[in-house]
């Protein structure tokens, strides 16, 4: 069965009050197209899971600047003065969570792990509602996996496997959310025949991936 599907299907399994994964990186490697197209929709109400919130007028951003976001878990808001101006306004509710906390947590959810232990945030804010374990002389938080509904990807090159090639930086956390969220949808700008692509150039797997639409 073909992966790939129409800007209008990939939106339809998008609905008001879904968890959703959003990769990039400031921008780079998000899925400007599938942002574009669900602001067209009336969804809302989400919670998103995503690095930063990148600026006001590109990917997750344009997203939470129009409300249609409740929640975001994330680990920098500094570039989008709209995600600022909702929280402070209490439109918005954030959970900060340090950016190599948030990849591991992330990670432990595609791996089926319980989660992990780490030392940063003790004494912080982060610690704040969280478990502290004690183990081999140290403290640390145990912080929990991060799975979505639906995670949405921007990726340079699919083959017809859905085999994902990430050019530069657009990589970024867009490969670990392919593997924590039980529906896939990676936006493309290239598409090539099964292979076409060589082995070494594959960053995510078909295996993870559900759906595909040329951006």
């Amino acid at each position: 069965m073909s992966k790939f599907i129409s800007m209008e299907e990939a939106v339809a399994k998008v609905e008001s009050g879904m968890t959703i994964m959003m990769g990039g990186f400031l921008g780079v490697g998000s899925p400007n197209s599938l942002v574009e197209a669900l602001l067209k929709t009336d969804v809302k109400d989400l919670t998103v899971i995503t690095n930063d919130t990148a600026f006001a007028h590109i990917g997750v951003g344009k997203l939470i600047a129009e409300h249609r976001v409740v929640k975001i878990i994330t680990s920098h808001i500094g570039t989008n003065t709209a995600t600022g101006e909702l929280y402070h306004a209490g439109e918005l509710e954030i959970e900060f969570v340090p950016q190599g906390t948030l990849i591991e947590r992330i990670r432990c959810a595609g791996a089926g792990l319980g989660g992990i232990l780490t030392p940063t945030g003790l004494g912080t804010v982060v610690e704040e509602g969280k478990q502290v374990i004690h183990s081999d002389g140290k403290d640390y938080l145990l912080e929990k996996p991060l799975r979505a509904q639906i995670a949405l990807l921007g990726a340079s090159t699919s083959d017809e496997e859905g085999n994902l090639y990430f050019r530069g930086t657009s990589r970024n956390f867009n490969s670990m959310m392919a593997m924590a969220a039980d529906t896939v949808i990676a936006e493309v700008k290239n598409i090539v025949k099964t292979g076409e692509m060589q082995p070494e150039l594959v960053h995510t797997q078909g295996i993870f991936v559900d759906y595909v639409i040329k951006a």
